[in-house]
């Protein structure tokens, strides 16, 4: 039996106070339920707010679910708590939103191939055709949707036609367009970005280039939700790397694809794996 059948995770936000871990403890032992990892975080524990990630294992989670949720709302409205419960065993579909740099397509397919990633990728979509037979090669199915000023609007239409109630997460593997206030408000904090550069430094395009001219002697990259506002959406994982005066862009560049590939990879499996929750412009992430 897959032993994910009966897991569940919950995710919770709330104001801070006394008593939330032993509340929610105390509720899940008298459902029945085996906590199995519990991790939480707090702001300020003098009126900051309250984060808590857990997972457990019920009997019968399906059969349980309704009259589980319908009974947490009743402790969990008076300590107006944000939360959700998502299965376990119910994997998560990505559309790959791609241009033609391949490095971090290819870091989502290795690990899809080698038991890595947690989620099923249901398609990829480029503005350009280039990675087809790359993509093909995988059996997974590849639109090619030319992106131009004059249709860019008749583009997205088919793209959200495509992804609408088929995927739960779209990544942008250095898709190299900027996508519309429309489409973000129908994926909230479910649109995952990897910036070629360690935000706020750097924002816009050519970032090596940018670090190049400045001089830096650190380069990073940064996986990020997209917002309506460019590049500074809620930040999920960075990493970087020293380089120095002997390094010129492209050997900034070949420095920067290395990081692009494991701190979007990163991202894209802690989504997934549902670590983390949302607060203003951050991010609480249990790793």
């Amino acid at each position: 039996m897959n032993h994910l059948q009966n897991r569940a995770r919950m995710l919770i936000s709330c104001p801070d106070q006394p008593g939330i871990v032993a509340t929610v403890s105390r509720f899940l032992y008298e459902q029945g339920a085996n906590i199995v990892d519990s991790d939480q975080h707090t702001t300020d524990p003098s009126g900051g707010l309250f984060f808590m990630r857990i997972e457990f294992d019920l009997p019968k989670l399906e059969d349980a679910y309704e009259a589980l949720e319908r009974r947490f709302e009743e402790i969990a409205r008076p300590l107006q708590m944000s939360w959700r419960i998502a299965f376990a065993n119910r994997v998560k579909k990505i559309a790959i939103f791609v241009s033609k740099e391949d490095h971090c397509l290819l870091e989502l397919l290795w690990r899809k191939k080698s038991g890595e990633l947690g989620a099923d990728i249901a398609m990829v979509i480029s503005n350009h055709p280039d990675l087809r037979e790359t993509v093909e090669a995988y059996r997974i199915p590849f639109y090619h949707i030319p992106v131009t000023s004059d249709t860019k609007q008749e583009a997205e239409r088919q793209q959200l036609e495509l992804v609408k109630g088929q995927v739960d997460l779209v990544v942008l593997a250095r898709y190299m367009q900027i996508i519309s206030p429309h489409f973000i408000d129908q994926y909230p904090n479910s649109i995952i970005n990897i910036h070629h550069s360690f935000l706020p430094a750097f924002v816009g395009g050519n970032p090596y280039a940018q670090a190049y001219k400045r001089g830096v002697k650190i380069i990073g990259a940064t996986a990020h939700y997209i917002t309506e506002d460019l590049d500074a959406g809620p930040i999920i994982e960075q990493d970087v790397q020293r380089v120095n005066h002997k390094d010129q862009v492209e050997d900034l560049k070949r420095i920067g694809r290395h990081i692009e590939r494991t701190v979007f990879a990163k991202a894209v499996n802690w989504h997934v794996e549902d670590r983390i929750l949302v607060y203003g412009n951050k991010t609480v992430v249990f790793v």
